[in-house]
This record gives C-alpha cells, structure tokens and sequence, in this order.
C-alpha cells in the first residue's frame, strides 16, 4: 500500500492559481491511480481529476475542466494539480487517494479508491 501526503494549498484570490502536491511513498506499479478529491463544509467529496501513474491519460470532472491541469512525475514520486482560473466555489479541503488499478469501477468513485492523503485547505477569496 502507498502512503498519500497532499501540500501546497494556502489562500488565493480569485482568478489566480496555485499548484499542489502529491507525495507518493512506497510501492507503485504502472496500473496505480492517483485521483484528486475536494470536499468543501456541508458537501460530499467531488471528483475533480485522476492520472493513471504509469502513464499520462486523465480525467476531469465537469466543474474544473480546462481550468486544472493534473500530471505525474514518477521520478519525483509526486503528483501534481495545477488549478487555474480559481473560483471561489473551488475552496475545499483537497484530497489526492490511490487505487491498484483503474479496472473494477469508475475512477471518479471515492469508495474505488484504497489510500487517502491527509488533505490540504484550499481558500479562494472572492
């Protein structure tokens, strides 16, 4: 199992951006997902990209497509999520989790999803 740590998060202004991290410890493999999830007060925990870690295809969901940008550097063991654009509607505590592979069930789902990072507070001022 992978251990998750997400950084990189702080107050922004609308408009703006900000990139935070994914530090990935311990076993990989090519089939590895690395999902990133956002959950504000109040809200269930929303989708918001995933990278398969042995290689560059992704996903987005709805509300931040074109805006965020994930990528991977496996060198590094870290995976990123470059927001643009920010919104206040994006404020959340942003989480990014790991599965063993993208086969069995939607990626987009929590529940498919076996390592959780802490999570980090995203803020976006109006």
């Amino acid at each position: 199992q992978v251990q998750l740590v997400e950084s990189g998060g702080g107050l922004v202004q609308a408009g703006g951006s900000l990139r935070l991290s994914c530090a990935v410890s311990g076993r990989t493999f090519s089939t590895n997902v690395i999902g990133w999830f956002r959950q504000a007060p109040g809200k269930e925990r929303e989708f918001v990209t995933a990278v398969m870690w042995g290689g560059t295809r992704t996903d987005y969901g709805d509300s931040v497509k074109g805006r965020f940008t994930t990528s991977r550097d496996s060198a590094k063991n870290t995976v990123y999520l470059q927001m643009n654009s920010l919104k206040p509607d994006d404020t959340a505590v942003y989480y990014c989790a790991a599965r063993r592979s993208p086969y069995g069930g939607s990626s987009r789902v929590p529940a498919n999803y076996d390592a959780w990072g802490q999570g980090t507070q995203v803020t976006v001022s109006s």
